[in-house]
């Protein structure tokens, strides 16, 4: 075992070895492997190809060198041609704190039975008076640059549950098909791009009316960020909800598809894919009711309770402008990266689970 598997339990060194290739004694081979390949992108500005970071490239692409350089290039070009989405990217931003404490996302203490972090989302927290969509997306990008600091992490990776309890009509009217696959696949690939047509209140009238036609871009935006998830759990969806992820459903990945599952209030199926001893009593668990600011606490400390003021509306705009910005042609260059100091906070083969599979790649 190197120094850079030093994080790792006997148990996720003999995973990494058997489910991701991962062989100690030609590791810094592979990295560099990796690293000599940046020369052929000029145009991409690699502000990190330190050995741990690359490593965890590597972990996400099962050791195929040329699949870890590609994602690494496409984390940092992602970087630098999104501007509004880096822009005073930290903990302490006014948009991403007010979020992070309403629970976007939330994190659960324990991890499931594959070794997996369990990150939460409440829907119904959304305050959109106080904080926009992008500022959710961005809060939970965030969370992930601290959380796979954790090499136990990168090898076993992530699941994420979804609560619709109590989500409005009102608030649905501002979630679009495309925006909600941008969520989805935004969390399964770290914002993967794509854009489809109407919101929610149009899909509405649309049913009473002629045939919908929905068109995704041609050219998505591939993977960039190396992180694993091993499924996206609905509980409580309201049925307008269900209809948006029947809209957008054809055009995800079929991996993506596989990976989401739809309990409704059937909290009985969740519990046969993450056990309830480890869930909090929202989603039927053994333990007490999830505290929100959980894991804000952790990545604002000390500044939790220094709020200040945050207009809205200098960070928001008309959903259609959201989605203009998010497209991979309007997208604006900038060499705006996460800082470092945000990233270091935190120190620290499939199997089936039940059916269909949940792979982890």
């Amino acid at each position: 075992m190197t120094h850079l598997q030093a994080g790792l339990s006997p148990e996720t060194l003999e995973k990494a070895r058997l489910e991701l290739n991962e062989n100690p004694d030609t590791l810094h081979q592979d990295i560099q492997e990796v690293r000599d390949m940046v020369i052929t992108r000029p145009d991409i500005g690699f502000l990190r190809t330190d050995d741990a970071f690359i490593l965890r490239f590597l972990r996400a692409r099962k050791f195929h060198h040329f699949e870890a350089f590609r994602l690494l290039a496409q984390y940092f070009e992602y970087r630098q041609q999104n501007l509004d989405m880096f822009k005073s990217f930290k903990a302490t931003d006014p948009g991403i704190k007010q979020a992070l404490k309403d629970g976007f996302p939330g994190g659960l203490a324990n991890l499931d039975h594959y070794g997996r972090k369990i990150l939460v989302l409440f829907a119904a927290n959304w305050d959109q008076s106080r904080y926009t969509l992008v500022d959710i997306l961005r809060a939970i990008l965030l969370s992930l640059e601290a959380m796979i600091e954790d090499p136990e992490l990168q090898v076993n990776g992530f699941v994420l549950i979804i609560d619709w309890s109590n989500f409005t009509f009102k608030q649905a009217s501002k979630l679009t098909p495309s925006m909600l696959r941008l969520a989805i696949e935004g969390l399964q690939d770290a914002l993967r791009i794509g854009r489809v047509g109407l919101g929610c209140a149009d899909l509405v009238m649309e049913r009473k009316k002629t045939p919908l036609y929905i068109t995704s871009d041609a050219n998505p935006k591939q993977d960039s960020f190396p992180a694993r998830f091993g499924g996206i759990h609905f509980v409580n969806q309201p049925w307008y909800i269900h209809a948006l992820y029947t809209v957008i459903r054809p055009f995800l990945k079929e991996k993506t598809r596989k990976r989401i599952f739809l309990h409704g209030n059937n909290l009985n199926s969740l519990h046969q894919l993450i056990h309830p001893e480890i869930l909090p009593s929202e989603f039927g668990g053994m333990l007490p009711p999830y505290d929100m600011g959980t894991w804000a606490r952790t990545l604002l400390d000390h500044e939790y309770d220094d709020d200040s003021e945050y207009n809205v509306d200098s960070y928001s705009m008309p959903v259609k402008e959201v989605e203009k910005e998010l497209s991979p042609k309007s997208m604006k260059r900038s060499q705006s990266v996460v800082d470092p100091t945000v990233l270091k906070r935190m120190d620290k083969n499939e199997e089936e689970n039940m059916q269909p599979l949940l792979s982890l790649d």
